[in-house]
């Protein structure tokens, strides 16, 4: 499996489909990894796209100092280093939660680079204090071994994920299976993100801005200020039924939506 150096990490990532192909890259969400673009690259293959994914910071087969801070402008310019591994010029950034807070600064870093966004459960404001607040109790409590599992997965589950238990069964075994200190800086970036929403006028291709209907994390007022704000950006599609990751939960419904838009 393909790995990428740079900025002090080990980037781990996959490449899909034949070279020469449009490129689609797919960024995950926090506590997620690459597999949970499973549905889309299948799809997406189909469809005549190669496909890049790739492991964030803390996440997946992703390795770097577990001591060393970084930003999410250290993840922007890991995944244009997984572009120039896979020898791609330019492609169409997406990215789920905390993988669209990546794919909108790599499309400030390299607008030349970028074809279009595909935007998921995401936003582009820092977190509230309220937020930060909360993020800070929960990984205290995730990174504290004598926290048992299970007096935090249920409700992450719902949370990140939401679907059935049968949806995030994969998800909270690989949560028991994981190091969960090893989480602390990532979380640090998380929290300390700060605002793009004055930047946003600056990202002119086009971009697909994608919610499920009862998504609390990315609530449909953070969705609609996201899509304002992008010169390019149509109306927010809303997949019915589904939580905060419904790439995974409702596959068909956002492969169809992808669809649509990629290939008017």
């Amino acid at each position: 499996m393909p790995y990428v150096s740079t900025g002090g990490a080990r980037v781990f990532y996959t490449d899909s489909g034949r070279r020469g192909l449009p490129t689609v890259v797919l960024g995950h969400g926090f506590f997620m990894d690459l597999s949970m673009f499973a549905p889309q690259v299948e799809f997406l293959e189909s469809r005549g796209f190669r496909v890049l994914c790739w492991d964030a910071r803390g996440h997946g087969g992703t390795t770097a100092d577990p001591d060393a801070p970084f930003t999410y402008w250290d993840s922007a310019r890991d995944l244009l280093a997984v572009l120039d591994a896979a020898e791609v010029e330019h492609a169409i950034l997406a990215g789920m939660s905390q993988g669209g807070y990546v794919a909108l600064r790599a499309a400030l870093l390299a607008p030349e680079r970028t074809d279009a966004l595909l935007l998921l459960d995401t936003e582009a404001g820092a977190a509230t204090p309220s937020e930060q607040a909360a993020y800070r109790d929960l990984f205290d409590a995730w990174t504290n071994p004598e926290v048992p599992l299970n007096e935090l997965a249920p409700g992450l589950a719902a949370q990140l994920i939401g679907g059935t238990l049968a949806d995030q069964a994969p998800w909270r075994a690989k949560w028991a299976a994981s190091d969960r200190p090893a989480i602390r800086q990532a979380a640090a970036c998380l929290i300390e993100r700060e605002s793009l929403v004055d930047r946003l006028g600056e990202i002119t291709c086009p971009v697909m801005v994608l919610r499920g209907e009862f998504d609390g994390s990315s609530t449909a007022q953070k969705s609609e200020a996201l899509a304002s704000g992008l010169p390019a950006a149509g109306a927010v599609v809303t997949i019915p039924g589904a939580g905060h990751a419904p790439n995974w939960t409702a596959p068909d419904l956002v492969n169809a939506a992808l669809d649509e838009f990629l290939t008017r």
